[in-house]
């Protein structure tokens, strides 16, 4: 039976609103914001912004992980200024070295990357005191408040940061600065925080803060910004996927979240804000806005603000492990949170985070022992991310890179467009069967798009579906005869889309990119399980993927990519923009000029130029990618590169695992982690024996335990809990070099330790006998670096 679904996507935009930020103080040339969307150049334009912490990467490789960010479809990199990194003892600052904030500004802009600092002076983050050092967090203060003591050490310290940052704190380098983070209670002090930052010399463009959580904001001196993550570490390890991450795979116009940092909010809040009448414009965002919401778990009211555009800066990039609570998140997982978001409205897609990293040095972890409800890893920081720890590319950098490839081809045409959700819609996170879609257009042009995944709950194949939209140009009904929905679509159908003076009245291949030619070609990619039709002057055309491509009216290409080689696509933005399709990592240069590391001894890219498939000549140049600060010096001991490849890594057992107790403390019922005396008295012990190895070389652990170690000459370099996923370790960045001594060292799990496992780690610790405890497999896994030998068109 068919089932025709039916939306309204007459409704106007919102009206537009222009705030004195960016358009009257602190103002950049050719940049504004309106509540609809930011503008460039008098054009709207979406953002995409991700995370990396500086302070957590090697400095060396700050433009390894930049270049790769932006070919991820990354245009802004947001970072947080980790207090606790730079003054651990005050009085003793250090932005030296890998701490050099002035140094990552430049190596951003350099790479063609806008930034945001988040500059606390709390942040969270995962860090100690939530990025306080200790001597803050000891201070008798009222901490995050406007306690004029505490006040005087924060001023103090945006000094530091604006001396530190040497003239690039101002609205031409920087595009924002959060301050504070999570912070809900307190509008007032918001306002006294930018005070400060702009006393010290801290300026840019926009100013943000985190919405979530019914934040009390001071409409309009921040941007709020909202989060949205489909899992989370922050949940006690009994209980079910909680309804605030299930929300997150349906389309809504609601935007908070009750849930992100609720553990630590209900843990310790910051001290009451002061007595007196409040300023109607510091309620919660939710409340000055209004709105009934039909079900507790589905709410459906808008809480933006009258002044500012629907943006994010938390979607999950993928989620960090806590020892009691451990999510492993995969790519479709991570992308649907991310396309639903984009469908809902936004105009700025913001993810956290999108490069994981390693913490500079012990101690400086979320624990319990500091006062928050978890322990966290003490070192590694990979936070399943697109770009983990060790700099690899994860399954969802792909899955992102779609959509963000999408949004650099029509952001300017989506960004102010609103979001019109459907009649029928689901009644409930629970609701399993009811489509879940919505449509961004204006005046009939724009996408329809279908969201139908998510985790731990599977869902259905939608059955039968085809589409009623009326738009201001009369109804449109798509496709010519009822498809089914697989689960795992997550499509953007174009829907009176103009390319080239044609316009495709609909299709049902999701849209990627436009490519420039005298005869310009407009590329989609196959939803898998699905028809492709594009309807062009009422003709509808069945278009087999990875064909050639279909023109219509001699003036536009239209090529169809399959599910696979989009999977594998890579869309340059430098200069005129350019497709390839490799499964190996491709990145370029300011200059627009193409790398690609690879195993492979003949690397296949293939690059689609003038309405065909060509292969793209490269010279193999060897080294790695980095930022021209790393002196020869610092690279003698390194031992000699050997020829890219995998290969298994020789290990023998030093010394067997013991069963511990299991008791290593606890807080709220959620299980502490053990401490390295618990490690040196019941791990298991593994010695290997590393191999040469290329500067790109990491080490690959399949492992299954509780708590790994990687130790490097005794210091533990880097660590996990175990969540089934294996430890991908970068062996330069890990320090090691000829002669040292390299250990694995994993704690046994007991089957009655009761933290919360993926599905499938945990089916395999309930089939150990008592413990689990093994290394499955320890290999090397390098890569040569391969350029094109042509200056780019």
């Amino acid at each position: 039976m068919t089932r025709l679904l039916h939306l309204d996507a007459t409704a106007p935009a919102r009206p537009e609103r222009r705030p004195r930020m960016a358009n009257d103080e602190d103002v950049r040339q050719g940049l504004g914001i309106t509540s609809r969307c930011l503008l460039r150049d008098g054009l709207p334009w979406l953002p995409v912004s991700g995370e990396l912490h500086f302070s957590r990467v090697p400095r060396e490789r700050w433009t390894e992980r930049l270049r790769l960010m932006r070919a991820g479809g990354i245009t802004v990199v947001a970072t947080y200024v980790l207090w606790l990194h730079h003054e651990p003892v005050r009085g003793r600052v250090s932005f030296d070295g890998g701490l050099d904030i002035a140094a990552f500004v430049d190596a951003a802009r350099a790479e063609g990357l806008e930034v945001v600092l988040r500059i606390g002076p709390w942040a969270h983050g995962e860090a100690r005191n939530g990025g306080f050092p200790d001597w803050v967090q000891q201070a008798p203060v009222a901490h995050r408040t406007d306690d004029p003591a505490y006040l005087a050490l924060v001023a103090e310290w945006f000094g530091h940061l604006a001396r530190a940052l040497d003239g690039r704190s101002t609205p031409d380098r920087l595009l924002g600065i959060q301050l504070e983070n999570e912070l809900y209670d307190q509008p007032g002090h918001l306002l006294t925080l930018k005070r400060l930052a702009r006393e010290a010399g801290l300026s840019a463009p926009l100013w943000t803060a985190t919405a979530w959580g019914g934040a009390q904001l001071p409409d309009p001196e921040v941007l709020p910004l909202w989060g949205g993550y489909g899992d989370g570490f922050w949940v006690d390890p009994g209980e079910p996927w909680d309804h605030t991450f299930r929300a997150h795979f349906f389309f809504s116009d609601t935007w908070d979240d009750p849930g992100i940092g609720a553990d630590v909010r209900e843990a310790g809040a910051a001290a009451p804000a002061p007595t007196g009448s409040p300023d109607p414009s510091s309620r919660p965002v939710s409340e000055r806005q209004g709105g009934g919401a039909p079900h507790a778990d589905l709410p459906d009211a808008t809480d933006l603000s009258p002044w500012f555009p629907a943006a994010t800066c938390e979607l999950g990039g993928g989620m960090a492990t806590a020892y009691h609570r451990r999510p492993r998140p995969d790519a479709l997982d991570i992308a649907a949170v991310a396309h639903v978001k984009l469908g809902s409205g936004s105009a700025w897609q913001g993810y956290y985070m999108y490069a994981g990293g390693t913490n500079p040095g012990p101690d400086l972890e979320e624990t319990q022992a500091t006062g928050y409800p978890n322990d966290m890893t003490p070192r590694g920081y990979d936070f399943h991310a697109p770009i983990g720890e060790a700099g690899r590319a994860a399954p969802s950098h792909s899955a992102l890179r779609q959509q963000h490839a999408f949004i650099a081809a029509f952001g300017d045409r989506l960004a102010p467009t609103p979001a019109h959700l459907p009649a029928a819609r689901p009644t409930g996170v629970d609701d399993v069967d009811t489509l879940r879609w919505a449509v961004r257009a204006d005046d009939g042009s724009g996408f329809v798009f279908i969201g139908w995944h998510q985790p731990h709950v599977p869902l259905p194949v939608h059955r039968a579906a085809r589409f009623r939209i009326e738009t201001t140009r009369g109804p449109v009904e798509l496709p010519s005869a009822p498809v089914d929905i697989p689960p795992g679509t997550l499509a953007r159908w174009p829907l009176g889309l103009q390319v080239g003076g044609v316009v495709i009245e609909w299709a049902t291949a999701s849209a990627l990119t436009v490519l420039p030619s005298a005869i310009p070609t407009l590329v989609l990619t196959e939803d898998a399980g699905i028809p492709v039709e594009i309807v062009h002057e009422g003709i509808a055309h069945r278009v087999e993927p990875g064909g050639d491509a279909l023109r219509l009216a001699g003036a536009l290409d239209v090529l169809v990519l399959t599910a696979d080689d989009a999977a594998d696509a890579w869309v340059v933005e430098a200069g005129e923009r350019r497709l390839f399709v490799a499964p190996d990592e491709v990145t370029w240069d300011a200059a627009g000029r193409v790398a690609v590391r690879s195993a492979s001894a003949h690397p296949d890219v293939r690059e689609y130029v003038d309405g065909g498939w060509r292969a793209l000549d490269l010279d193999r140049t060897g080294g790695s990618v980095t930022d021209g600060r790393t002196s020869p010096e610092a690279r003698r001991g390194a031992p000699a590169p050997r020829r890219p490849g995998a290969g298994s890594i020789r290990f023998q057992t030093r010394r067997d695992a013991t069963v511990p107790s299991g008791q290593y403390g606890a807080r709220d019922g959620r299980q502490a982690a053990p401490r390295d005396d618990v490690l040196d008295a019941h791990a298991a012990v593994y010695v290997l024996d590393v191999p040469e190895h290329t500067d790109d070389a990491v080490l690959r652990v399949r492992w299954a335990g509780d708590v790994l170690q990687l130790r490097v000459d005794g210091e533990t370099v880097t660590d996990r809990f175990w969540d089934g996923s294996e430890l991908v370790a970068n062996l330069r960045d890990a320090g090691v070099r000829n002669g040292s001594r390299v250990e694995l060292r994993v704690l046994p799990l007991r089957t009655d330790s009761g933290v919360h496992l993926p599905a499938d780690a945990a089916a395999r610790l309930a089939s150990a006998s008592g413990v689990l405890c093994a290394v499955d497999a320890v290999t090397i896994d390098q890569r040569a670096l391969w350029t094109e030998k042509e200056t780019p068109r």
